[in-house]
């Protein structure tokens, strides 16, 4: 066979038609022992192709729930933090005096309330002993309530300083990565200003729209597989179908959760959803029985003589192993299975 040939395949379509004409050739006899198969169509889930983008499932923007002055900041943008880390610590000098003299009303509260309590019980006995008038007993149980809304008021104070002074301490809510930081060291902050901005890479999930003409078939049959740009399949653990259409584009919101990121995915990354838009018939063989040479797509198909005979073909996808033939083969023709071991005999 005249190897040249192969050197016009990616030349002008004239020499591409030379190539086929050079490999257009009767095979003999022993080329025939290979295994042959009868090309046919049947039904295939019919897919579109979507771009989809990755994002974060957690992702938020953690804020000052107390007012003071920045005084360590431990974590940049792009560290990696775990959970409960702590990412900003606000001076703390007025929240521990808020706490100190909650805590000492406190104490004089509970002594006012042990006081009233005592006496309570003083005047009891002596009314039931009939020394101590009615007017007494109530009078002392009034101070004694009085004392003890005293007591449950200081206890409130005394919590709330106490969380106020937790809140000098800004921990990670979760382990992830920090993507914006909007104070500095020194800076004063009063509650709700945003401090740091961060995300978590071990869940993902991908965000992707459907034009309206398919999401009918899509929210009745629910498949879909997520590609990524080096052709891996992502596992989907579930998908989340939005009920309502996009008044601009007319499409549906699709989200994607992943099962399993393996840290090689980041959000805002570009992805391939392709979900399943209804059913076809195809004419589908083996992958194997396609010859790749340059531009050249070809199998070989048995003539009426029993022969070998090459055919270029137009391919549409891959199938599970197996490619889809949109021109140049007929349903019934056979053809060989292993092209390339054909080619070399």
């Amino acid at each position: 066979m005249d190897t040249t040939a192969f050197g016009c395949s990616n030349r002008l379509h004239s020499g591409f038609q030379v190539l086929l004409i050079v490999f257009s050739f009767i095979a003999s006899p022993s080329l025939l022992a290979q295994q042959w198969i009868t090309a046919e169509h049947r039904q295939i889930t019919e897919t579109l192709a979507l771009d989809g983008k990755i994002e974060a499932v957690q992702q938020s923007t953690v804020s000052a729930q107390t007012a003071g002055t920045v005084i360590e900041l431990p974590v940049d943008v792009d560290d990696a933090v775990q959970a409960n880390e702590l990412i900003v610590r606000l001076d703390d000098t007025e929240q521990q005096a808020r706490v100190h003299r909650a805590e000492a009303n406190l104490e004089s509260a509970e002594a006012t309330l042990n006081d009233a309590r005592r006496r309570f019980n003083r005047i009891r006995d002596l009314y039931e002993q009939e020394v101590a008038s009615q007017s007494e007993l109530d009078d002392a149980q009034t101070q004694l309530e009085t004392a003890e809304a005293a007591v449950a008021e200081a206890q409130a104070v005394a919590e709330e300083a106490s969380k106020q002074l937790s809140y000098t301490e800004v921990r990670a809510p979760y382990a992830g990565i920090v993507t914006e930081r909007f104070v500095e060291l020194g800076e004063s902050v009063q509650p709700g200003q945003p401090l740091i901005s961060g995300l978590s890479l071990e869940h993902l999930r991908v965000i992707t729209d459907l034009p309206q003409r398919y999401a009918q078939y899509v929210r009745d049959n629910r498949g879909a597989e997520v590609i990524t740009d080096d052709g891996r399949a992502l596992g989907i653990a579930s998908m989340i179908f939005y009920p309502y259409a996009d008044e601009a584009s007319h499409t549906f919101r699709l989200r994607l959760n992943l099962t399993d990121p393996n840290g090689t995915l980041f959000p805002g990354m570009l992805v391939t959803v392709r979900v399943a838009v209804g059913e076809k018939s195809a004419l589908l063989i083996p992958s194997s029985a396609v010859l790749i040479r340059g531009e050249l797509r070809a199998v070989y198909v048995k003539n009426e003589q029993g022969q070998a005979q090459l055919r270029q073909v137009r391919l549409g996808r891959q199938h599970n192993g197996e490619v889809e033939i949109l021109a140049g083969l007929n349903a019934g023709e056979q053809i060989a299975v292993q092209a390339e071991a054909l080619l070399n005999e």
